[in-house]
């Protein structure tokens, strides 16, 4: 490493100032020690930009690899994962489709036990109706047969009671002739 203080020249001053030969001698040494352990050269800057630059560009070149791997392993997986997923809807769609065909073929048997039951409860439905108006018939029959039989009362009554209404207007009649 070069020295970036002439050790000497401090050796000079130091013996000017009237310091002894050899404390001015040991100051100068470990001026010229601290120089040299501490601060770098234009050499040691230029060994460490060399060595920087070339750390980067192994860092650039590795980074480069990584990210193409990365790449290659992300391009895969999702490769993968779209054909799972397809693989997965597929396998839904069957699914699905069969438990359709399975709902509508349980759907379609539920409906023929209800139009099974329903063609019965319809019939039970009709019987009880049919009953229920030959019921009502033969009430309202017997009702008909009643109310014809109040009317022949009712027709006989009038009858005789239009009988005497006659025989009592005949009877003012033939009094009134009489009476005059």
């Amino acid at each position: 490493m070069e020295a970036a203080v002439n050790t000497l020249k401090i050796y000079e001053r130091l013996k000017t100032a009237n310091l002894e030969d050899s404390a001015a001698k040991e100051i100068a040494e470990v001026f010229n020690d601290l120089i040299e352990d501490r601060l770098a050269s234009k050499k040691d800057l230029k060994e460490l930009d060399d060595s920087l630059t070339r750390d980067i560009k192994e860092l650039e070149v590795s980074l480069k690899r990584d990210m193409k791997e990365l790449e290659v392993s992300l391009t895969r997986d999702i490769k993968e994962l779209e054909a799972s997923v397809k693989r997965d809807m597929k396998e839904l769609e069957v699914s699905l489709k069969r438990d359709m065909k399975e709902l509508e073929v349980s759907l379609k048997r539920d409906m023929k036990e209800l139009n099974v039951l329903l063609m019965v409860e319809i019939s039970r439905n009709a019987d009880l109706l049919k009953r229920d108006i030959k019921e009502l018939e033969g009430l309202f029959m017997r009702d008909i047969q009643e109310i014809n039989l109040r009317f022949r009362e009712l027709e006989l009554r009038l009858t005789v009671k239009l009988g005497a209404m006659m025989a009592i207007a005949i009877g003012i009649v033939v009094t009134l002739l009489k009476l005059k």
